[in-house]
């Protein structure tokens, strides 16, 4: 399913969420948690005059999240927020685009991630800017040339498509330029919680707010070129589109100023990590992408009825961004606290690090989604591959189960399992 396709059958959705506010969204999840912290029988729950709620309801959302709504028997205690949605995130609209975000601010326990959604129209320009954390990308729809300057001033500059990368570290100026014929999408990845893309240093603020005198000094400009620079801030705004990319190339200087490093990475024609017939897996860290040094991420697709493995990750909490489909995870933690979660595209998750969890898709198209990571490296434990490493009687001791029992657990790793 294309994002154009997963777009339009989120219409209605995107309509009803972004009428409530953060706040009211908030208090809605907190109702639905509460309810979820009963270990009840889904189908008892629902003619079980406990469950009954005669006071006012936000139906659309309750049916958004049926397994909150409902738990499955086995959720039980509390574990904090793990879901919210770009789709409530205030939209900030300039000419030639728009953008919004989630951060440690919308879900309180990522605080190692943050995440902005951004849409350029053909020739509108994120302006060149730099800022205090590193930036990661995926290409959600469209074409864009994207360039960054490295320290020594050799430059770097490349046309990314949809499914393809980027990664810009800290500090580093850069920008994006959305390209023909109907610019692009992205996700943003940031390794600071609390990062903000309104929070950002800004070429236009740079040398809007330097005296007139020192910026005639230092760039050697005329009163009157002075008098020509912007004064506010542009962020987002309307351009022509760019020559070729060979052109841009040769015009800057070609290859005697081109930066040795290579900061995109076309993921969508990497062959995949994993392949089987529920699905595939595209891991993406330092190994496959050296100057991502600091996110780490996983691209999973889950055919109808397949499963992400329970599995653990021992180095980082996981932030996902959903971006086709819709499926459900548990999520385990200390003290046996659990949830479910149900999600959708454009919907953001999180996973406390260490936590088990696995992901299931629970509708009939592909679900596809990001596992991301604060960490230089992609790595996971397997429930199944553990107990397939037990000596025997170990397993048996622990699950009650007998030597013949134990032989149909799948001994290896494997991401994906078929439904």
């Amino acid at each position: 399913m294309s994002f154009q396709d997963e777009h339009q059958e989120n219409v209605s959705r995107r309509g009803f969420l972004g009428a409530g506010s953060t706040a009211i969204a908030a208090l809605a999840l907190s109702s639905v948690s509460a309810v979820a912290q009963q270990s009840v029988n889904t189908a008892k729950a629902e003619s079980d005059h406990s469950f009954s709620d005669p006071g006012p309801e936000n139906r659309p959302l309750l049916a958004l999240n049926p397994d909150s709504n409902a738990p499955p028997p086995t959720d039980h205690g509390d574990i904090g927020p793990v879901w919210y949605s770009f789709d409530l995130a205030h939209k900030r609209v300039e000419e030639g685009g728009w953008t919004h975000q989630v951060t440690q601010r919308e879900l309180l326990p990522s605080n190692q991630l943050a995440g902005v959604n951004m849409r350029l129209t053909a020739g509108s320009f994120r302006e060149l800017h730099w800022h205090t954390a590193d930036e990661w990308a995926y290409m959600e729809y469209g074409n864009a040339r994207v360039s960054v300057m490295n320290p020594d001033g050799t430059m770097f500059l490349d046309d990314v498509g949809e499914g393809d990368l980027w990664f810009f570290p800290a500090g580093y100026p850069h920008s994006i330029q959305g390209l023909g014929p109907d610019g692009c999408q992205f996700l943003l990845v940031f390794n600071e919680g609390m990062f903000s893309e309104d929070n950002t240093f800004l070429l236009s603020e740079f040398v809007a707010h330097i005296p007139r005198d020192v910026l005639q000094k230092n760039c050697r400009l005329s009163s009157t070129d002075i008098a020509k620079l912007p004064t506010r801030q542009l962020y987002i705004f309307a351009a022509d589109l760019p020559a070729s990319l060979a052109s841009d190339r040769a015009a800057i200087g070609g290859p005697k100023v081109a930066a040795q490093q290579q900061y995109t990475f076309k993921a969508a024609s990497m062959p995949p990590t994993v392949k089987n017939a529920g699905g595939e897996v595209r891991i993406i860290d330092s190994s496959t992408f050296p100057v991502s040094t600091s996110i780490a991420a996983g691209v999973v697709k889950l055919k109808p009825g397949a499963m992400r493995e329970l599995h653990w990750h021992p180095n980082a909490s996981e932030w996902q961004f959903w971006i086709a489909g819709s499926g459900r995870m548990t999520i385990v933690m200390p003290e046996g606290r659990a949830r479910t979660q149900d999600f959708k595209a454009n919907d953001v998750g999180f996973v406390p690090a260490v936590a088990g969890h696995y992901v299931e898709n629970t509708g009939d198209t592909d679900v596809v989604f990001l596992e991301m990571f604060r960490a230089s490296r992609f790595v996971d434990f397997s429930l199944n591959n553990w107990i397939g490493r037990m000596p025997p009687e170990m397993a048996t001791a622990h699950l009650h189960l007998d030597a013949s029992t134990l032989r149909k657990i799948p001994t290896e790793k494997n991401p994906i399992l078929v439904g």
